[in-house]
């Protein structure tokens, strides 16, 4: 719920996948912020150190917490994490399909492994993870939301990131399926984030250069996203949307 200026979803459990790091620990940390006992997830064992100190943040603002590690490459470890959800909330408000991963290959490179491999972790897993998602909030009275972290890649071509866009592109409809087929009980919206954290491939210098061609005038920060997410998260009047966080780059 929106009161004024603020966002309260206190008392409310959300799961966001991959929120051991990057843009995904920023949204956990924003929704337990606004009050979200949260679930912590992760898939790749070098990222627990980094699971526990998010998990130690999220405390911090006097939630509760669960870490739960899950390859979401396998449908088997993704229905566990549910079942974990389950067994120690007994219950799911929001999910946030943030992880993702972006490898930079032409087409005519790319294996097929590497086409099912991308597809699986950016497509497959957001599918299969809400439906388990969706089958909790319908079971509440309170219904639910989902939210898919989607990618300028979906609405223009990235010459080396081609497979990346595809996968992105097909999650914006996705999120637009679950959202006619779940109704008002559960809401489903995407995000779709531009510059807002840099990466080892861009220089402080060519960050600079990146924001002062937006329209915008400058990137954004992990915190816009997150902003955006908990803003979809209290919405109630809003579903099937793909809201852009990109400083106006779309436009460009």
């Amino acid at each position: 719920m929106v009161t004024g200026t603020s966002i309260d979803l206190r008392g409310k459990v959300a799961l966001v996948t991959g929120s051991a790091r990057r843009v995904g620990r920023y949204i956990a940390l924003k929704l337990a912020a606004c009050g979200m006992h949260m679930v912590v997830h992760y898939g790749n064992p070098s990222s627990a150190p980094e699971a526990e100190t998010a998990a130690a943040e999220i405390a911090a603002h006097g939630v509760q917490v669960k870490i739960i590690r899950a390859d979401l490459s396998d449908p088997e470890q993704i229905a566990a994490l549910f079942a974990q959800v389950q067994k120690h909330f007994g219950r799911l408000d929001l999910l946030v399909n943030n992880a993702a991963i972006f490898p930079r290959q032409t087409l005519m490179d790319a294996s097929l492994a590497d086409w099912q491999n991308v597809l699986a972790i950016n497509l497959t897993a957001p599918f299969l993870c809400s439906q388990h998602a969706a089958r909790l909030m319908l079971a509440q009275e309170s219904g639910g939301a989902i939210i898919n972290i989607a990618d300028l890649s979906a609405f223009r071509n990235w010459r080396e990131y081609p497979h990346h866009g595809v996968s992105k592109a097909a999650l914006v409809k996705l999120t637009e399926a679950f959202a006619l087929e779940l109704g008002g009980k559960v809401r489903v919206n995407a995000v779709a984030p531009g510059p807002v954290l840099r990466d080892e491939a861009n220089s402080p210098e060519a960050w600079q250069r990146i924001g002062a061609r937006l329209p915008v005038g400058s990137t954004g920060h992990p915190n816009d996203v997150a902003e955006a997410v908990a803003f979809l998260a209290a919405q109630p009047f809003i579903t099937g949307v793909t809201l852009r966080v990109d400083g106006g780059e779309y436009l460009l």
